[in-house]
């Protein structure tokens, strides 16, 4: 039954511790949203049937589009993905075209997706309807547009706008991984889509870059280099391309965003480890912590107002929580010998984290902001670490050597359905996915 409503750490610390491209997007006029969340935890079935095109060019950008859909929503694990019945729809007449919403509910679908592709100029024009299938609702009615460049992009485009139509939730297209990798030699910072598309480098300087952090807005990369002979803070602007070293006196790990304006890593102005909040010209804006321990890997809840951070104040490191308005603070872990890289999920109820445990394994668990409902997301495979989540809170990337060298994967929020991110040459380690699209 569907339920239907409106709206829409890194080395260092074992040391220490030893966009999219633009489109024209137009709703149909007059049309609502209707968001949709299936009950239960199973998920969608949807058919998402081949689009309608008529001429060579449009056929062409037609299967294109059907590719880049399908393996979107399939990559999303939100959809249950069911082949159209042979005899869904009669398109004899294409300017009424008619479903067979009983052949639908036959194969057990619950949502229809179809549409046609067409051009006008050099622009793609695809036209999209989602149905409930039971009802034979109209749930979407959206044209999407753009040139041969923009075709996965406008694939994408359609699959964020079901994912929230049937959802309520936003949705991974979009965004993107930072990550780093030794595939020249050196460890540089690189870049892909979501799904590991388009990787693309954005530091060369051939010394060993780390801890690779994306402001929310996406508009500053904060990072780690040891290019001056010590780690050190840099802010890279990427849309204006000024860079901002911070602290050259000190050592700096560990980058958290705390808002686009701020960031927050552990400086050691006074020779000793503790976070600090930074803005974006490298300027200082405060200290957080003042402790005699080591204070590392800030995370920040989605309003900002704390902070779960890494601290050897009672002997081995553990997770804390801090108010920054109080300055408060509070043990948030009590079992796990080393735990250590902690990420705040999006949605604000948990915080997934990398525990080092007796045996040598190094696996993630996740665990309530409130220190309730300790998970352990991956066990008997190597070594697990480096855990970031999605922007919709679905899904964590890390890094493991599972399989050998140690890549990128992705899986579920509650453990399972592993897979491989991406496959390039040498080892990558160290993601961390934007929270924007």
């Amino acid at each position: 039954m569907i339920q239907f409503f409106r709206g829409a750490v890194s080395c260092v610390f074992l040391l220490l511790f030893c966009f999219v491209s633009p489109l024209h997007l137009v709703a149909a006029e007059g049309q609502e949203y209707i968001a949709i969340r299936k009950e239960g935890s199973g998920n969608i079935a949807l058919v998402l049937d081949k689009l309608d095109a008529k001429g060579r060019k449009e056929t062409n950008f037609a299967q294109s589009l059907d590719v880049t859909m399908r393996d979107g929503l399939d990559f999303t694990r939100l959809f249950s993905l069911i082949s159209p019945p042979l005899n869904v729809k009669d398109n004899s007449d294409r300017k009424n075209i008619v479903i067979n919403f009983p052949a639908l509910t036959s194969v057990g679908a619950e949502v229809y997706a179809g549409g046609v592709v067409t051009m006008k100029s050099d622009m793609i024009i695809l036209d999209m309807k989602v149905y409930e299938a039971a009802g034979s609702k109209l749930l979407m009615n959206k044209t999407y547009s753009g040139t041969e460049a923009d075709l996965r992009s406008i694939g994408h485009a359609f699959c964020a706008d079901i994912v929230q139509l049937l959802t309520g939730k936003r949705s991974v297209f979009g965004s993107r991984i930072v990550f780093v990798s030794n595939k020249t030699g050196f460890k540089e910072i690189y870049e892909c889509e979501f799904d590991g598309y388009g990787v693309k480098p954005l530091t060369n300087s051939r010394s060993i870059c780390m801890n690779p952090a994306l402001s929310p807005d996406g508009k500053h990369l904060a990072y780690i280099d040891f290019i001056s002979g010590r780690p050190t803070l840099y802010i890279r602007s990427l849309t204006g391309g000024r860079i901002a070293a911070v602290g050259k006196s000190a050592v700096s790990i560990d980058p958290g965003w705390r808002n686009n304006n701020e960031v927050a890593a552990t400086l050691s102005f006074d020779g000793n480890q503790e976070i600090y909040l930074v803005n974006t010209d490298g300027t200082l804006s405060r200290r957080v912590t003042n402790s005699k321990s080591i204070d590392i890997s800030p995370t920040f809840s989605p309003d900002g107002s704390k902070m779960a951070f890494v601290s050897s104040r009672n002997g081995l490191p553990q997770l804390f929580i801090q108010d920054l308005a109080s300055g408060q603070v509070k043990r948030l872990t009590f079992s796990g010998r080393y735990n250590t890289q902690p990420s705040w999920s999006p949605v604000g109820d948990k915080i997934v984290y990398t525990t080092w445990e007796k045996g040598g394994e190094i696996n993630i668990f996740t665990i309530n902001a409130d220190g309730s409902g300790l998970m352990q997301l991956t066990q008997k495979s190597g070594e697990n670490k480096s855990p970031s989540w999605s922007p919709d809170g679905e899904m964590i990337v890390f890094t493991s050597n599972c399989q050998g060298k140690e890549k990128l994967y992705v899986m579920s929020s509650k453990g399972g359905n592993e897979r491989l991110l991406l496959q390039v040459d040498g080892e990558q380690t160290q993601p961390s996915w934007s929270l924007f699209r």
